[in-house]
């Protein structure tokens, strides 16, 4: 009977049913009576429906989670092992080749010290010498052709012959372009025709005046008569000059159309094909360029305008040398021809403008050049490397190396003022002397006093040990010209 009213009815609480005894009172044998109550079980939820207010939901999982946990932990223990296995691996070997680079570096630089050197910079030395020096004014420009012509039409008709190849030298006179002249020919014809009449015409009023004046010699005609006459044979005259007048034109149209080169010099790229029709001085036909002699434009700062005048007014011949455009390689020298006669105030320059004979062709029209006048010769100055010249807060300095004793050879910073620069030669005006020697390579650590190693460029040093551990090569520097 318990069993059905919890099944039946869980909200409803056992109630142990009423004792005779009362609250605290024993049973018949003595002993306490004791009322026991049965566990409330909720009954389970309907598929698809909540659980009801106040009930406690059964937690998921089990074994399930703790799968997944076990499958993780395994994952994890994995990289691990394949991350300190294969990298560590790796990075042993390397660890062991720069242990052993450092080792040997060490056993080098520990030889080189115990050489007496391993304090010491190398380096290389030049000589200050006395010579020659030149002095230039460079600026950049172009070749221009000694004369340019643009052939035009100067008739209308239609293009004949092209006698010209692309690019081919012409002589003055020479055939280059034919036009059709056959209309021109039958005008001509027609005005010679023409002529023929109005020659004939005066003729007869000459011989009709001569006939006039005769008659009034004798007193048979009257004067207005012969004054006519003579009239006449003026408009005659001036009939027959009119016709050679377009006589002579039409024979200049034929000329026209035969067109010839009025300079020596070169032709560029054909511009018309035969066949097309030209119109007078409308239509290009060829471009000449004379390019023997040819000009060399180039431009100087307006500050060497003084200096340059000073020579032009005496009457100076000053040479110039043309450089390509790398300012590298020299392609020919030429005279100063003359200065414009105006700076430009766009760019505070002056144009300069040189003459080439131009004999092997080195220079060509519209060619970037670089100009190199010469303006002076210093005689017997201080010569020493572009390369040994250095710049700094202090002002221009150079290393002059100290060799007294060579095995503890020093350079001393030297500050020099510097002159003139032709190419890879600077003229210095004070500072150094002829005979000291000055580093040109390994200037990048020196300081003044700095211990070094001099290597000459035969492969010889000097210094600490008697040779180096490695060789140094030095880069080439010109001879001063003495």
């Amino acid at each position: 009977m318990a069993n059905d009213l919890t099944q039946h009815e869980p909200s409803r609480p056992l109630t142990p049913p009423a004792s005779a005894h009362g609250p605290g009172q024993t049973n018949g044998n003595g002993a306490a009576a004791t009322v026991r109550r049965a566990p409330v079980q909720s009954p389970a939820p309907a598929p698809g429906t909540s659980p009801q207010p106040g009930t406690r939901p059964r937690k998921k999982g089990g074994p399930g989670f703790l799968v997944w946990l076990l499958v993780l932990l395994l994952l994890a223990a994995a990289g691990w092992a394949f991350y300190h296995f294969y990298f560590q691996a790796q990075a042993q070997p390397a660890a062991s080749g720069q242990t052993a680079g450092s080792a040997g570096s060490g056993g080098a630089a520990g030889g080189h010290h115990h050489g007496g050197a391993g304090d010491k910079i190398r380096v290389v030395p030049a000589d200050a010498t006395k010579g020659d020096i030149d002095v230039f004014l460079t600026g950049i420009g172009s070749v221009t052709p000694y004369n340019t012509v643009t052939l035009q039409a100067r008739v209308s008709g239609q293009l004949m012959e092209v006698d010209y190849k692309d690019g081919q030298s012409v002589k003055t006179g020479d055939k280059l372009v034919q036009i059709d002249d056959r209309p021109f020919k039958a005008q001509l014809e027609q005005f010679q025709a023409q002529k023929l009449h109005d020659q004939a015409l005066l003729d007869n009023a000459n011989t009709d005046l001569k006939r006039y004046q005769v008659l009034f010699q004798q007193n048979s005609i009257q004067q207005q008569t012969l004054a006519t006459q003579e009239s006449l044979v003026k408009q005659d005259e001036g009939t027959v000059a009119g016709d050679q007048a377009q006589i002579d034109q039409t024979q200049l149209n034929i000329d026209y159309c035969n067109i010839q080169s009025p300079i020596d010099g070169v032709v560029g790229l054909k511009l018309v094909d035969v066949g097309n029709q030209v119109f007078a001085n409308s239509s290009d036909l060829v471009i000449v360029n004379q390019i023997q002699p040819i000009y060399v434009d180039f431009t100087i700062n307006e500050k060497d305008v003084p200096s340059l005048m000073e020579k032009v007014t005496a009457g100076t011949k000053l040479s110039v040398d043309a450089y390509d455009g790398s300012n590298v390689t020299k392609l020919a020298t030429g005279q100063l021809l003359t200065p414009d006669n105006q700076i430009n105030t766009s760019t505070l320059s002056l144009k300069l403008r040189a003459l080439f004979d131009n004999k092997d062709g080195a220079l060509f029209p519209n060619q970037a050049i670089y100009g190199h006048l010469l303006l002076d010769t210093h005689k017997d100055v201080v010569i020493i490397p572009v390369a040994a010249i250095q710049y700094g807060t202090q002002g221009t300095f150079v290393f002059t190396i100290d060799d007294d004793d060579p095995k503890n050879a020093t350079v001393t910073m030297t500050p020099v003022k510097v002159g003139t620069i032709d190419g890879d030669r600077a003229e210095i005006t004070s500072g150094v002397s002829e005979g000291d020697e000055v580093v040109v390579d390994g200037v990048d650590k020196l300081a003044n006093g700095t211990k070094v190693i001099v290597s000459h460029n035969n492969g010889d040093s000097s210094g600490a040990g008697g040779s180096a551990g490695s060789s140094t090569n030095a880069p080439a520097s010109s001879a001063p010209a003495n």
